[in-house]
């Protein structure tokens, strides 16, 4: 199974990742760490990225995906995944620019949508140190934002709540898709 763990710059995505990977002993990709270094630097000078920024990124965690799910592991992958083509090239790569009717989802694949007030994220973002993307730049991901709809194999969790809260609703899920009669 993977885990796509989604939102706005700020929301907590690498935070509660690290939280489900030593809890639940799953690898972890930061999507961060596959950005190309153009894009680092463009989002380092406050530059927002396009969409065609964006799909090299994409494109790579892709294959990452992949590679996890044709393995049979369990994973976690972090990105913002802002908009619903953002997401249908992370589950199908290229296919997803053919504009041909994909499915919405992979079954072994979810997302975790975290989503929060404007403010309180900015709040974090101006708190946090020692990352590129700005606060400056939150703005343009809210504006971004395509939040998924729930045939997209989503869990939304609320970034008010606790770390220690919002791993215990992603466990629920799990235990919950365990016991379902539907196979993985």
């Amino acid at each position: 199974m993977i885990y796509i763990i989604m939102g706005v710059s700020g929301c907590g995505k690498s935070n509660l990742a690290a939280h489900l990977s030593e809890k639940l002993d799953w690898t972890l990709h930061e999507g961060d760490d596959f950005h190309p270094q153009e894009n680092v630097e463009k989002m380092a000078q406050g530059e927002p990225l396009t969409d065609e920024d964006r799909f090299p990124w994409l494109l790579r965690l892709h294959k990452v995906i992949q590679r996890e799910r044709c393995s049979g592991s369990d994973a976690l992958v972090t990105c913002s995944a802002l908009k619903r083509l953002y997401r249908q090239i992370m589950l199908h790569g290229s296919r997803a620019f053919d504009h041909d009717i994909l499915p919405p989802v992979a079954p072994d694949v979810f997302f975790l949508f975290l989503h929060g007030d404007y403010s309180l994220i900015h709040q974090r973002m101006v708190a946090r140190r020692g990352h590129y993307m700005k606060a400056d730049l939150l703005r343009s991901q809210f504006d971004a934002l395509e939040p998924p709809l729930d045939e997209e194999n989503v869990l939304s969790l609320d970034i008010s709540k606790s770390i220690t809260d919002l791993g215990t609703e992603v466990e629920q899920h799990i235990i919950g898709l365990k016991s379902s009669p539907v196979v993985l």
